[in-house]
């Protein structure tokens, strides 16, 4: 940091200040952007052709010499702020308006139609009935001497051993056709397969 010297304002110290080597560094830096900018748009005419090198002749007034182009946009903005302009009113809003079946009638159910003479009458004749026999004897039923009760008797629950109608059917005997060929397996079997199946058995331990 001893290196770093701080120059008054306007004067440029050709040693030891980075204040002028920094300078010289963007200035050199600021020349490489212009060539580079430069080499493209000439890349870019070259491309494009030939480019207009014609110049728009600006209107001018002819007394002053002044250009007409804010002169123009000048009276457009003068005119602008003498428009007339006029305020709209604004109303508060209004509240919502809900329709209440307590105020508005229309809402409310109709209302039911009256009964008609026989139907009244029909009406009166069953609460008549009800009242008069129905009630009174639901409420206070007539007492009738309890009669013997029945007498308890035993379960009868089916036991096989003593049902003989529940236990199974003895099977039928076999016919002796059954009885020799069944004699003649088992004497195969004991005589001749049996043996041998040991015998690879052996073996092949």
């Amino acid at each position: 940091m001893s290196d770093i010297e701080h120059a008054s304002i306007g004067y440029l110290s050709h040693a030891g200040d980075y204040s002028l080597r920094n300078t010289r560094a963007l200035s050199g830096v600021t020349q490489l952007w212009s060539d580079a900018f430069a080499r493209a748009m000439a890349e870019q005419v070259s491309d494009t052709g030939s480019v207009s090198t014609d110049i728009i002749p600006v209107a001018a007034d002819p007394a002053t010499g002044e250009p007409l182009g804010g002169t123009q946009a000048l009276g457009l903005i003068v005119d602008q702020r003498q428009l007339p302009v006029e305020g709209t009113p604004r109303t508060p809003p209004v509240p919502l308006h809900l329709p209440i079946a307590e105020f508005e009638l229309d809402l409310l159910p109709k209302p039911a139609q009256p009964f008609s003479v026989s139907d009244m009458i029909e009406q009166q004749r069953n609460l008549n009935f009800d009242s008069g026999w129905v009630r009174p004897l639901v409420l206070d039923p007539p007492q009738a001497d309890p009669g013997p009760a029945p007498q308890q008797r035993p379960l009868h629950l089916p036991i096989a051993e003593f049902e003989w109608d529940l236990a199974d059917k003895p099977a039928l005997p076999l016919d002796p056709e059954t009885i020799d060929a069944q004699q003649r397996h088992l004497d195969f079997d004991n005589g001749w397969a049996r043996p041998l199946i040991l015998q690879n058995l052996r073996l092949a331990a």
